[in-house]
């Protein structure tokens, strides 16, 4: 794994809290070179320079996987399209992104917020699948929590099943839609049931509901590259692109 990636800790959002952890280690060799090489002004400019890369001017996307035993019979090929929306999202720039997954019993965890969606692309790489029921809820909740702290523009689920009471999950993606937080709900599989509640959810957060396929990893691609030109401008930024997967995504969301 590599050093950006290594830098990404997570958080359990058993308690509705995340806990987020920081590598802030350096060498005090390198503090020492630091020192000679720049004057204090020069200093100044790079910190304010970095404070500036690291709190985003645009918007937030939380990128949420159900990785329990249920996908494990199609993990690879999900990853395999799960990496290429990572892919996506960080080409679009200055976008905010934070990963968050669910699997075995009670584990539910969050990244903290990162530019490079790629790093969070390695992590999620690291992923493996384990026996548990789905925790939507939770997902659901904790995006409420983050986009009261700080507005979120759009949460991108991922799953192939609902184990829980549908009406609370409405409820709560009710909530999100009135915070303005879209949902994009990304079914892995055939079962219909999980399906009415995914576009429930997505009609009521004004978002979109989309199938993954065997074949549909440039497709998603794209369409995440457009759920992040939202997440970064809006509807106004949707509807100018010529992006037919952009046209599409703009078509659900104003139903």
């Amino acid at each position: 794994m590599n050093r950006v990636v290594s830098q990404i800790a997570y958080g359990d959002l058993s308690d509705g809290q995340i806990m987020k952890h920081r590598d802030v280690a350096k060498t005090e060799q390198g503090a020492k070179d630091l020192q000679q090489r720049s004057s204090s002004s020069e200093i100044a400019s790079f910190l304010k320079a970095a404070g500036e890369v690291a709190k985003p001017r645009s918007g937030r996307l939380i990128f949420a996987l159900d990785a329990t035993m249920s996908r494990q019979p199609t993990w690879d090929r999900a990853m395999v399209h799960q990496a290429s929306m990572f892919d996506a999202v960080g080409k679009a720039g200055d976008l905010a992104v934070q990963l968050v997954y669910f699997r075995g019993l009670e584990e539910c965890r969050a990244s903290k917020w990162v530019i490079n969606a790629r790093a969070l692309r390695d992590l999620m790489l690291a992923i493996s699948c384990l026996a548990g029921h789905t925790q939507i809820n939770k997902v659901l909740k904790h995006a409420a929590a983050e986009t009261a702290k700080k507005p979120v523009a759009a949460l991108v689920y991922i799953g192939d099943a609902i184990e829980e009471n549908l009406e609370s999950l409405c409820e709560k993606a009710g909530e999100l839609g009135v915070r303005g937080v879209r949902g994009f709900f990304f079914q892995d599989g055939l079962d219909i049931a999980a399906e009415r509640g995914f576009r429930e959810m997505a009609r009521l957060t004004g978002g979109a509901y989309l199938r993954l396929g065997p074949e549909s990893g440039k497709e998603l691609a794209e369409l995440l590259g457009a759920v992040a030109l939202y997440a970064r401008g809006g509807l106004q930024a949707l509807s100018e692109s010529s992006s037919s997967q952009a046209r599409l995504l703009l078509e659900q969301m104003k139903r």
